[in-house]
């Protein structure tokens, strides 16, 4: 098998069936290819959507592998189960909101192809105007928190420019191509990232390991950013997000440069939330919120407290429908 398609799905319906139409229209020429999809306990009906991909000429057929969890589980470690049950010798992760163009898979396998040191490479992102989106960042560290507490983030973070291929820190997992032995030589992604940072910890590693990360603007994917959009978690999203990075800087770094990153972040988006008070079309709150997680990202629940409560949940119907 030369090409696993690894896709996680979580309450994505809306956006599957594009991810799996682009997946089937831009397979690259001569590609011995599979699809794993990996439905993360959705309550939207997405397994039908996906078992329908298995039936008819316009659907992948015996292509197609279905792993539908009872229980809800984070990206980490929904992406490790993927890259543990592929047969590809690269593993292109998905998310069920990303819709590959044409040429970008040819793009992505070619650059590691090209360069035998390169473990893992990310595609261009756009939005769905076609617009371009960061995609491609140096590691997080003490200059990159000072950077952006001085508002350069875009400038001396942000890698994603250019039209060449290029060694960047690391890339989003949205369309991320791994070479497969490389991610289990170092134990797969980190469970304990439940979501956010956990790509970012992955390519620290595989860095760590000798390999080099690459970002390749000729590969281009469509991000609907689902997660981002969903307001209704924003709260919970905020506090993943925070809780993530600063576990990342714990990870990587000594305590005092994890709490000093603590403390920019919060300045910056501080900043932001001044400066939203007299512009239009900004919500100072929202910055706010962002300040006081990054200062202190402990607090509050996350995605990680809801999917725990879904579980508990599920287990307590399942344990009623039992009852005689």
């Amino acid at each position: 098998m030369d090409l696993s398609y690894c896709v996680v799905n979580t309450n994505g319906r809306a956006y599957l069936a594009a991810c799996l139409e682009a997946i089937r229209d831009t397979v690259p020429p001569g590609i011995e290819y599979e699809v794993l999809v990996l439905d993360n306990a959705s309550a939207d009906d997405s397994v039908a959507e996906i078992e329908r991909w298995n039936d008819g000429p316009t659907g992948l057929g015996d292509r197609l592998r279905l792993i539908a969890l009872g229980e809800r589980h984070g990206k980490a470690e929904n992406d490790s189960r993927l890259l543990r049950e592929a047969g590809g010798d690269l593993c292109l992760l998905l998310n069920e909101d990303t819709e590959l163009r044409s040429g970008a898979v040819a793009a992505l396998v070619s650059a590691l192809a090209d360069d035998p040191e390169a473990v893992a490479a990310g595609a261009k992102l756009l939005d769905p105007l076609g617009e371009p989106q960061p995609s491609a960042w140096r590691l997080p560290g003490l200059a990159t928190s000072l950077a952006s507490a001085a508002f350069l983030h875009r400038a001396l973070v942000t890698q994603s420019r250019g039209d060449r291929t290029r060694a960047v820190g690391w890339v989003q997992s949205a369309a991320m191509l791994v070479r497969r032995d490389a991610v289990a030589a170092i134990g797969y992604f980190d469970a304990s990232f439940f979501v956010y940072s956990d790509e970012t910890d992955l390519c620290k590693r595989l860095t760590d390991a000798g390999g080099r990360i690459l970002w390749v603007p000729s590969a281009e994917a469509i991000h609907h950013e689902q997660l981002a959009t969903d307001r209704a978690a924003g709260e919970r999203r905020v506090v993943e997000f925070h809780r993530g990075r600063d576990r990342y800087m714990q990870k990587h770094h000594t305590s005092p440069v994890a709490w000093l990153s603590r403390a920019l972040a919060a300045w910056t988006y501080g900043v932001r939330a001044l400066a939203a008070t007299v512009l239009p079309g900004h919500d100072p709150r929202w910055y706010l919120l962002h300040a006081r997680q990054a200062l202190d990202p402990g607090r509050g629940e996350g995605l990680r407290e809801a999917a725990q409560a879904l579980n508990r949940a599920a287990a307590r119907g399942r344990d009623e429908a039992s009852l005689p």
